[in-house]
């Protein structure tokens, strides 16, 4: 493969090299990332800025587009970024542009927009032909000193220029307008801080170089975004966050209520979280609405001007408006989280993740080289003015000769090097003067600004030679920031708070249903109703010809009933949503998937610090814990494995340290519960061995208590002696007692 370098190896131009594929795509890939890491995505921490924003700036400061002067097009400003420094798409430059100038989107504008620069519902910016723009005083301090020589330049792309390595930068502006940006591998995110609160954290990190993180959080409250908001986090998390440059923010919209009278109220919503547009916000909550996964919510209306004013109308005046946002805030963008990942570029461009002190201190480490840069551009200015008047001084104190020497020599300036022992720009500024610079008053002028830059220079060089007298400066410097900035005016007042999370544990499948008691009755047959109340006399239930009740369970509208039945499946049934108790209800295979061939055999209102305990026909099962048992959708949750001519026959509560099983055979096998192990699915283990016929009962009882069994007759008899029932578990057991139940059953009021 021939290139371009070629020729510089003294190789001819088409010669042809050989290089393994993995070689080529690797060497060039590298090249392409590091390419995105330093030159578009990650923000260089001294300024805060990507290239593409410091070249607009540098561009508009060409310009001279200051406060104090009238705005330009943005049309101009983008094609001279393009033309000179940005060798990429308009696009591109335009859009940094109006994000430097979105009041929503920076916290500090860099940019002071004139038109249509896009709004916080989401619509976009005007063409760049309809709009201006000028800088911001913030934008301006960025740039404060570059003509001192403050910073490095590099030639730009076409070599015809120069441009900035980095701006001076007298403005905290990575910390204070945050940063967002992807990279290849890698990726930014700083949201927005308060500049009066990262003034106070650099001046108290002058005096205390190495302050602790949790002193800095003192200064630094937290993120200050444009939008406002509340952050609900905990300091811990954000303590975490600063110290490890990497965490998150919980952000929350600010709402208040507004009655309107005979107790009817409304929600108004007067910020939203950072980032989050207003409109999709609106379309959200609409659709949430129309899903029905915010049943407290009747309607939703923007009433925004320039300032936000969403207004939410409660379904009704009943509703409790903490409980109705709590809800919204889980559901809905009016919550959002707001990450932190502080990795930028160090003054050796080299890419990393900082944690607060060390982003206020490179930026402070960056002052105090911008002033002794600056200080040394001053103090060679000066001693260049003072070489000239030392040269005038001389001629004024040796007039008469040097007026001799300019009319009569024939190479008066080499003479007059030679006779007073002056510098070639000396003699230069001497033969430049004019005849009224002559004066007795322009010598006494001369005299005093060269002792007024003398005293200069002694300043400056003083400073120069004095760490702490340069740390003095830089905190007068980030003094006047401070007070511009300051927290009294209306651009530095902090806009987002910190609140703390309401302790409201909501559940919203239930948050809003009325709780009432209710009696929920399943036939025989299949059909499910529930009955207001609890009903008592289940004489006055009337079934369908040839049927009757198969469960009667007592519960609330708020409950969650659970359904067992013999494909060893668990379905959940929401106890507001079954059909009332008028006529016969509904049959309960509308309500959930249950096949034609399978029975429920069991109904329980759902309580989930249980344990249950689930048996198939062929003597498997094991114990499960009721919380994992929840279905989410009408097919159901698969609990126990039955195959072949097998099912699932009991759901029992466990209560106590024993376990009885009867078989068919009308043998009995009781072990000790903690034989049988804990599962969330699955077939289970053998609870006892049968040559013929399968498992006919099971339950549970404390070995204080004994074994009870029912008889016949329906009256609950004990078991004497059930020790020697006693087995390993999986074993056939023992012939039950003599007097034991001819139905095989034991005391069912375990069973559920």
């Amino acid at each position: 493969m021939a290139d371009d370098t070629t020729a510089d190896k003294g190789l001819p131009g088409n010669a042809v090299f050989e290089e393994h594929i993995d070689d080529a795509l690797s060497s060039r890939y590298l090249a392409y990332a590091l390419s995105t890491i330093t030159q578009r995505a990650l923000p260089d921490v001294r300024d805060g800025l990507k290239p593409v924003h410091r070249r607009i700036l540098y561009a508009m400061r060409q310009l001279k587009l200051n406060p104090e002067n009238a705005h330009k097009k943005c049309a101009r400003i983008v094609g001279d970024v393009m033309g000179q420094y940005h060798p990429h798409g308009d696009a591109s430059i335009y859009d940094a542009l109006v994000k430097l100038s979105q009041s929503f989107s920076a916290r500090y504008p860099l940019v002071d927009g004139q038109g249509n620069f896009g709004n916080i519902d989401g619509d976009s910016a005007a063409a760049m032909r309809y709009t201006e723009a000028k800088m911001t005083s913030a934008g301006v301090a960025l740039l404060e000193g570059l003509e001192e020589d403050a910073v490095d330049f590099i030639a730009t792309y076409n070599e015809e220029d120069e441009e900035p390595v980095v701006l001076p930068a007298a403005f905290p502006n990575l910390l204070a307008n945050g940063s967002t940006g992807i990279a290849v591998g890698m990726a930014t995110s700083i949201p927005p801080h308060n500049a009066a609160e990262l003034c106070s954290a650099a001046l108290h990190l002058i005096k205390t170089p190495k302050a602790r993180i949790q002193t800095l959080m003192e200064y630094v409250k937290g993120p200050d975004l444009p939008t406002g908001g509340i952050i609900i986090e905990s300091k811990e998390s954000m303590l975490e966050a600063y110290t490890t440059g990497k965490g998150s923010f919980k952000v929350r919209a600010r709402w208040h209520k507004e009655d309107l009278g005979r107790g009817m109220y409304q929600i108004v919503i007067t910020e939203i979280p950072y980032q989050v547009q207003k409109s999709r916000l609106i379309e959200k909550l609409a659709e949430v609405i129309e899903n029905k996964k915010a049943p407290a919510l009747a309607d939703v209306n923007d009433e925004s001007a320039e300032d936000i004013r969403i207004v939410l109308e409660p379904k009704s005046k009943n509703i409790d408006p903490d409980m109705m946002m709590e809800s919204l805030f889980k559901v809905t963008d009016l919550e959002s989280r707001t990450s932190l990942n502080m990795n930028v570029l160090d003054a050796t461009r080299t890419p990393r993740v900082m944690d607060l002190r060390e982003v206020l201190q490179s930026f402070l480490n960056h002052r105090r080289e911008v002033l002794q840069r600056r200080s040394k551009f001053r103090l060679s200015k000066i001693e260049d003015r003072m070489e000239i008047l030392a040269g005038l001084r001389i001629a004024y104190l040796n007039i008469d000769e040097v007026i001799r020497i300019v009319r009569f020599e024939d190479h008066p300036k080499d003479e007059l090097i030679k006779a007073f022992k002056l510098s070639d720009r000396q003699a230069e500024a001497i033969l430049n003067m004019r005849l009224r610079a002559l004066s007795k008053l322009r010598e006494i002028e001369i005299q005093t600004e060269y002792d007024a830059l003398a005293g200069e220079k002694k300043e400056i060089e003083g400073l120069l030679g004095s760490k702490a007298k340069q740390w003095a400066v830089v905190a007068e410097e980030v003094k006047a920031v401070r007070e511009t900035y300051s927290l009294k005016t209306e651009l530095g007042a902090r806009r987002t708070t910190f609140g703390k999370q309401p302790d409201i544990d909501i559940d919203l499948a239930t948050a809003f249903i009325t709780k009432e008691p209710i009696t929920v009755v399943l036939s025989q047959k299949g059909w499910i109703r529930a009955l207001k109340g609890k009903a008592e006399d289940q004489k006055v239930l009337k079934f369908k010809d040839g049927d009757k009740a198969a469960f009667i369970v007592s519960g609330e509208t708020t409950d969650k009933f659970i359904l067992f039945a013999s494909n060893g499946k668990f379905y959940t049934l929401g106890g507001d949503k079954l059909p009332g108790g008028r006529g016969n209800g509904e049959p309960i295979r509308l309500m959930v998937d249950l096949e034609n061939d399978h029975t429920p055999i069991g109904l329980f209102v759902h309580k989930p610090d249980r344990e249950l305990l689930l048996a198939s026909s062929d003597g498997y099962g094991f114990r499960v814990k009721e919380e994992e048992i929840i279905a989410s959708t009408r097919g159901g949750r698969k609990t126990l494995n039955v195959k072949g001519d097998a099912e699932a026959v009991r759901c029992i509560e466990v209560q106590g340290d024993k376990i009885a099983i009867i078989g068919e055979n009308r043998k009995i096998l009781i072990f000790n519960i903690e034989d049988l192990p804990q599962m969330g699915r699955g077939k289970g283990v053998r609870l006892q061995k049968y040559k013929d016929g399968g498992l006919a009962d099971v339950t549970t009882f404390k070995s204080e208590d004994g074994l009870s069994f029912v008889d016949s007759s329906g009256r609950s008899n004990s078991v004497a002696d059930w020790n020697v029932l006693e087995g390993n578990r999986a074993s056939a057991g023992r012939m039950a007692p003599r007097g034991f139940s001819r139905l095989g059953l034991f005391a069912p009021n375990k069973r559920l």
